[in-house]
């Protein structure tokens, strides 16, 4: 009986979901071809039809598959390098209060600088290739991962550590077997959004300046007012960081299955 009511609950949200998509797409389509000018606001059917032309027939750069590698690649170099730079560093920081202490106002100073003017500064310095595009996606995931990880750190049971210590752990059993686990969460916890944060800095890098990429596709179709070109490169980079986003949630399923079921475990958002 239960797992009858999981199944009708599931397919009544699949169903309202599709219902409202399909509903905002027919009104979009009947208002582009009655009231609102398409030049600017396109319309379904186009977005469509760029979508079809760019996987059968490729885009003004070359082959899409190209331009999807290309970003991918920078995206997930950036984020893996600053997933690891903001665990670390994160997790050294929020066990180590002097040194803490010190890095606070440095690192605050350099999450203020706006990423765009750092997306520019390295184009100047690693040029239009690759190295700049995963130089930004670096920056945005590290942040994101560090703060996350400092606080777990942070947030772990001092009696625990206590009494491991009493038992005679030392500082790295301390950290491997204590201060790491329970920062797992808060950590997997910034990765969801960190992945869109590192395909978001490869699209900021190539839109600044680049010769391959979605951002260049997309910077591209801006230029020649092509808003089903700009609406097409939007929907292939949220298929991209949606299929990242259900990975992740399959990893963090793995790592975190010794942690007991919360209340209220089945609503995802």
């Amino acid at each position: 009986m239960r797992r009858d009511s999981a199944l009708r609950r599931t397919l009544g949200v699949h169903g309202v979901r599709a219902a409202l998509v399909a509903a905002w797409l027919v009104s979009w389509e009947v208002s582009a071809r009655h009231w609102i000018d398409p030049f600017y606001y396109s319309m379904p059917s186009k977005i469509w039809d760029r979508l079809a032309g760019w996987f059968t027939d490729g885009t003004s750069q070359g082959s899409i598959w190209e331009q999807i590698s290309y970003t991918l690649q920078e995206a997930v170099a950036g984020f893996a390098l600053g997933a690891a730079g903001g665990v670390v560093l994160g997790v050294a920081l929020g066990r180590g209060r002097f040194l803490s202490d010190v890095c606070a106002p440095f690192i605050k100073a350099v999450n203020a600088i706006p990423r765009i003017i750092l997306a520019s500064l390295f184009i100047i310095w690693f040029g239009l290739g690759m190295q700049s595009k995963i130089a930004t996606a670096f920056v945005l995931v590290f942040f994101a991962v560090f703060f996350n990880a400092f606080q777990g750190a942070r947030e772990v049971d001092r009696n625990l550590v206590n009494n491991a210590r009493i038992l005679g752990a030392g500082r790295f059993q301390v950290l491997w077997t204590i201060v790491v686990p329970s920062a797992t969460s808060w950590i997997l916890a910034s990765l969801h959004s960190a992945f869109g944060f590192a395909i978001i800095g490869a699209i900021v890098g190539e839109y600044t300046g680049a010769d391959k990429g979605l951002g260049l596709l997309i910077n591209h179709s801006q230029g020649t007012f092509d808003a089903a070109g700009i609406y097409a490169g939007m929907i292939i980079i949220t298929v991209l960081a949606l299929l990242a986003e259900w990975l992740l949630t399959l990893l963090e399923g793995r790592l975190l299955r010794w942690r007991p079921a919360a209340a209220g475990h089945d609503v995802q958002i």
